[in-house]
């Protein structure tokens, strides 16, 4: 037999945590046919000698929804080894969407995802190709992905879908619950991985009000979520807020017997222990039951535009500010009396005011020279406090300014408690959300040189296994996340000593030539979907609108 690709002299690591090995790799029709010796010839090869083989890295945290309507390729995960998706998470679907609440979803996404509504306008236009979640899982595979994709079926969406503006004012009625109910045994009868809901007061829509999920009741999440127990997969993802945390997590996987995969524990959040959160997951998995808290491997570091204060928007007193156009954003930062609102939250003082010792200025066209600078070091040489500081810099900009702050999940050491733990799991890449305001998409590549190469913390094995299989086992997807003969060709060759990460930069690809981060990998020679090469020395290797490797994963499998 001949091989279509062989992978020759590799240091191969499964992903099941066993131990490396040399060897090369039989690729034929899109699975691995030879692990370990394959003498026969193939049609093109791969020269992986010192350099590490391995199953291509499980995102479980996407938000690549509306993005992969017009960017096939999805930028940037690829670049960084990362050949399965999922999206849907936080309950920020796109699908199902009425066409008269088109424009109320884009704007939500606007505010959730950092992504203007002209570039989503100009990449999904105003006539999407799906209305129900089962057009839209059609949508995606028949436009092609460069990597597999899972979709989760998305409780704002859903909930807008049933009840319309309502959504975002009232409780549901037990009709409206049915509907919802029915329309997630369509979604997952359809191929949907499963459902998620999201109750993080972080989460502001339109008009600065809360996205839909966030008026539901727990119970009615509960009932809704135990759809998935009619079915022999499903996977529930919640984002933990007031009514929706270890208890109810623990309800669901009870009652469903699916599991459960929550974000996030962090470190650094303010008013909360993040060895007290572990226990208490600690004590819901000696339940026996499937509850997995999400870890982040870097901080949540945010570059934040006035214009767009993300960050700040769960405060009451953003409420008017995420209302009001460019004039009345500056005339509100201007305004004394709503600045010591402000001030009570996050000036010095202030609940959330160590975060200006941890803001640098990133942007500031009015003068350069502040670039790079400490904010909070600034504000102590004007002895001022740093929001009048950041307030006045920006409003002489004309809010043309940006910050980037290091909010939570700052300390590594803490971040390496949160990864060793045996309960949960690697995730919160949020790769396509937040698009002016951060990437960290580049999660894998960062966990390998820092947490594996740099720290030490982990074995090659077991951080290559926590990229792959365990993300993959949590989210019920059965075909991916190891090299095994007879599974699909989804494969990274990397160099251990070099991979990482060149940090950010900022572009303007976006739909209508709007801007977003990305992050360049480095140390990756070639990234492998289903036995084609998609990737080679950080170069695409196949093109949107051709033949594109990736597959939808209905039901979790190809």
């Amino acid at each position: 037999m001949a091989y279509d690709l062989k992978i020759t002299g590799g240091t191969i690591v499964d992903g099941t945590k066993a131990p490396r090995f040399v060897g090369d790799v039989g690729i034929k029709n899109g699975k691995v046919v030879a692990l370990g010796s394959a003498p026969e010839d193939a049609t093109e090869t791969i020269d992986a000698r010192g350099r590490i083989v391995s199953p291509g890295f499980v995102d479980i945290h996407t938000h690549y929804d509306a993005q992969i309507v017009w960017d096939q390729l999805v930028s940037c995960s690829p670049w960084h080894g990362v050949t399965t998706i999922v999206m849907g998470n936080c309950g920020f679907s796109v699908a199902p969407t009425r066409p008269m609440h088109r424009d109320l979803i884009m704007r939500t996404l606007e505010n959730v995802e950092g992504m203007s509504v002209e570039a989503l306008k100009a990449g999904l236009t105003m006539e999407w190709p799906f209305e129900t979640f089962p057009e839209y899982l059609d949508a995606v595979e028949g436009r092609g992905c460069a990597v597999n994709v899972g979709a989760l079926l998305g409780h704002t969406a859903l909930r807008m879908y049933v009840m319309g503006e309502d959504s975002v004012e009232r409780e549901a009625t037990p009709e409206e619950i049915a509907d919802q109910r029915n329309i997630l045994r369509e979604a997952l009868e359809a191929g949907a991985l499963g459902f998620a809901s999201s109750k993080a007061v972080t989460h502001v829509g339109y008009d600065g009000k809360p996205v839909p999920s966030r008026i539901a009741t727990p119970e009615e999440i509960i009932e809704i979520a135990g759809v998935l127990g009619e079915f022999d997969h499903g996977v529930m993802q919640a984002t933990v807020g007031r009514g929706l945390s270890h208890n109810e997590f623990a309800r669901i996987a009870e009652l469903t017997g699916k599991p459960v995969s929550w974000t996030a524990l962090l470190s650094g959040t303010p008013g909360q222990d993040h060895r007290v959160e572990l226990a208490k997951a600690a004590a819901v998995a000696e339940r026996g039951l499937p509850v997995y808290p999400q870890v982040a491997v870097q901080p949540v570091q945010f570059e934040l535009s006035w214009k767009a204060p993300f960050l700040y928007e769960a405060l009451r007193c953003f409420t008017p500010v995420s209302k009001a156009d460019l004039e009345g954003k500056k005339a509100i930062y201007a305004d004394p009396e709503w600045r010591e609102q402000f001030k009570e939250k996050a000036g010095n003082g202030g609940k959330i005011g160590d975060r200006w010792g941890r803001t640098t200025i990133s942007h500031y066209p009015s003068d350069p020279s502040l670039e790079g600078r400490n904010a909070q070091q600034i504000a102590d040489e004007q002895g001022r406090d740093p929001v009048d500081v950041m307030l006045d810099l920006a409003l002489d900009a004309d809010l043309e300014m940006r910050i980037t702050q290091d909010v939570i999940n700052y300390d590594p050491d803490s971040i390496q408690e949160l990864l060793e733990d045996p309960n949960t799991v690697i995730g919160l890449s949020d790769a396509g959300a937040h698009a002016s305001q951060l990437c960290d998409a580049k999660y894998s590549t960062e966990f390998l040189s820092t947490f594996v190469r740099g720290r030490h913390a982990f074995t090659l094995e077991e951080g290559v296994h926590m990229l792959t299989q365990r993300p993959a086992q949590v989210f019920g997807i059965t075909d991916r996340g190891t090299l095994e003969v007879d599974k699909p060709a989804d494969v990274v060759v990397f160099d251990a000593e070099e991979i990482g990460h060149l940090g950010k930069r900022r572009v303007h690809d976006l739909p209508g030539g709007a801007d977003r981060i990305v992050s360049d990998a480095k140390g990756i020679k070639s990234v492998i979907v289903n036995g084609t090469i998609i990737r080679t020395d950080d170069v695409d290797q196949v093109k949107p609108g051709g033949p594109l490797p990736g597959k939808l994963l209905r039901h979790g499998h190809a």
